[in-house]
């Protein structure tokens, strides 16, 4: 047992070391500022999806009549001009979280995200930040798990979350190369995924949709779906 005298100082320092970590922390409370809703962002970046959907998708209405080169032409125009605004967007405030633009703003800004595939060190960057987001609880965990997919694929290294696919002669969805392949399910359920199983033949229905036509041609009446475990 330690002398008195010995006891009293240990007591001290500790009661010293408490303090400053209570100090601390209301420091850093203090030093970061309450996030004040922007409505204005919010009613932006639904805009600019508004036009992403569009070159995202086959084109529809008016734009069937254009050219495939005219049609690929547009696409990059959209994802190229979308990009250099949301880099503005992001330089000055990061990642767009919930409690900036609510669920809806967020889940925009990531989306088009999603289509800067012609800049992935842009899109790693914001991965990074959303990350730290994410973990306070300020942006979608599903999210994370696509984009984070999506700026491996556009690196050349292999997926983690099984959300980027290729399609095979039958139209049937492929998952691109996996990362421990084995457990892909549990990391799925981890950030809320269905099964990779249940996905991949979501992906296939809107593939086999999308391209009917042409599927029937090739004699597939029907989309091509795996097993789905438990079922």
């Amino acid at each position: 047992m330690l002398p008195r005298t010995k006891r009293i100082t240990l007591i001290a320092f500790i009661t010293l070391l408490m303090f400053q970590s209570c100090d601390r922390k209301q420091e850093e409370t203090k030093n970061e500022s309450p996030v004040e809703f922007n409505q204005k962002l919010q009613d932006e970046l639904r805009k600019m999806a508004e036009i992403d959907q569009i070159a995202a998708y086959i084109p529809q209405g008016k734009y069937k009549e254009m050219t495939n080169e005219e049609w690929n032409s547009f696409k990059d125009s959209v994802f190229t001009t979308h990009q250099i605004r949301l880099k503005e967007i992001f330089d000055k405030l990061g990642f767009v979280g919930f409690d900036l633009a609510g669920e809806e703003g967020s889940f925009n800004f990531w989306l088009m995200v999603q289509h800067s595939d012609h800049n992935p060190d842009f899109q790693g960057k914001v991965l990074a930040d959303m990350r730290i987001k994410m973990e306070k609880g300020n942006a979608s965990k599903r999210n994370y798990a696509y984009l984070t997919d999506r700026v491996n694929k556009n690196l050349g290294k292999k997926i983690i979350y099984g959300t980027q696919v290729s399609y095979n002669e039958y139209g049937q969805a492929i998952s691109r190369p996996l990362e421990d392949s084995a457990n892909v399910n549990e990391r799925r359920a981890e950030v809320g995924l269905e099964s990779i199983e249940e996905y991949l033949n979501r992906m296939t229905v809107s593939h086999f949709e999308m391209n009917k036509e042409n599927m029937l041609k090739k004699g597939i009446t029907e989309p091509k779906l795996y097993k789905v475990p438990n079922e």
